[in-house]
């Protein structure tokens, strides 16, 4: 620790849309405690909707609880080098001095209900870094991973930008997994962003009968292509649920997995997913979200299944990711230094002109 700074230049979250960069102690690790060297951190849509002020971060007052915990550091998405282990540390996550790692999400309890379960995406405590205290988050230049932190080695040929997309490709993963895909399905996916061309490319490996990708901008389709879609249509040039029933002899797709976070992708996947479907949510959303439930019930037998994080796939997406499956230097659009980290929220808020951002710590 002795050739480490003191202090750390940091993103700190104060409040909706008050977010300050401050200069901060750098952390001490204790026992089985791991210090990183923070090389990439991505800005999710979560972090983006978080600054906006959405409902599901901080509460309305009544019976949504406030999420996060200000002031705390921002970022979850990220990849570190070891630069500091606490006493049992090394044994403990079986990682040295110079490892390149990641660290899932979520730091679980190991002890409630869910985590005894390996259930552990649902843990009560439910401590997320940069959501919480206890787990401050990478907007920053070094990262402490507590003990119970579920850490990840990856191969150090892998870009360390790279290895940052390992958490958004884990949630596609469970995603894809939630999704109980089969060889005869046809399996959409609804939005191109990150978790989508993650799930695109996950679904490609369940070989479905055919995979079809959805975005409104036609240059996101073109790099679903790449991940492995068979067909990319765009909602707004197309009669989606038309070119649906012909793609699949008038029945609808097999699976539908939705990923954009809008209220319309909601309601245009239950019109065009089959009798029987399963439909996977895996979306933050600004605010609640109306569709007709009978649909699910009367009409279709639906199966909905909702998705949280990317428990027990995250060995999966790091094999992914260092066997160069996704177009990884098309779906990271931009890097920003940590200084421009606003620029960064507000293009991901816009949606349009970016896949991933990702931010580079201060020196």
């Amino acid at each position: 620790m002795a050739d480490l700074p003191s202090t750390m230049t940091a993103v700190v979250v104060r409040g909706k849309e008050d977010y300050r960069l401050e200069q901060v102690p750098v952390p001490q690790p204790g026992p089985k405690e791991v210090l990183v060297k923070v090389l990439a951190v991505g800005i999710c849509a979560g972090d983006a909707k978080t600054f906006d002020g959405a409902t599901r971060f901080w509460g309305d007052g009544k019976d949504i609880p406030c999420y996060v915990e200000p002031p705390v550091i921002p970022g979850h998405e990220f990849s570190g080098e070891v630069v500091a282990l606490g006493e049992g540390a090394a044994i403990h996550h079986g990682v040295e001095i110079g490892d390149l790692t990641v660290s899932e999400q979520i730091v679980p309890c190991h002890d409630c209900r869910y985590c005894q379960r390996g259930q552990y995406q649902m843990c009560i405590p439910h401590d997320v870094y940069g959501f919480h205290q206890v787990t401050q988050g990478a907007m920053t230049q070094y990262l402490l991973y507590p003990a119970k932190a579920l850490v990840h080695k990856v191969p150090k040929t892998v870009d360390p930008f790279h290895a940052c997309f390992v958490e958004p490709l884990a949630c596609s993963l469970h995603a894809v997994e939630l999704g109980n895909i089969q060889f005869n399905d046809i399996v959409v996916v609804s939005g191109c962003g990150p978790l989508g061309l993650g799930m695109v490319a996950g679904a490609r490996q369940k070989s479905p009968k055919c995979l079809i990708a959805l975005d409104m901008q036609d240059w996101k389709l073109e790099v679903a292509k790449k991940c492995g879609a068979d067909i990319v249509l765009n909602p707004s040039k197309v009669d989606l649920q038309q070119e649906i029933k012909t793609l699949s002899e008038g029945f609808g797709c097999d699976v539908y997995i939705e990923a954009t976070g809008h209220p319309s992708s909601v309601v245009q996947g239950l019109n065009c997913i089959a009798r029987m479907g399963r439909f996977v949510e895996f979306s933050v959303f600004g605010k609640e979200v109306s569709a007709d439930w009978s649909i699910i019930s009367d009409t279709k037998e639906l199966t909905i299944v909702g998705g949280h994080l990317g428990p027990n796939c995250w060995p999966k997406a790091i094999a992914m990711i260092a066997e160069n499956t996704l177009p990884m230097d098309e779906i990271i659009t931009h890097r920003f230094k940590m200084i421009n980290f606003l620029e960064g929220i507000k293009m991901v808020l816009k949606g349009t002109d970016s896949i991933k951002i990702m931010l580079i710590p201060e020196n």
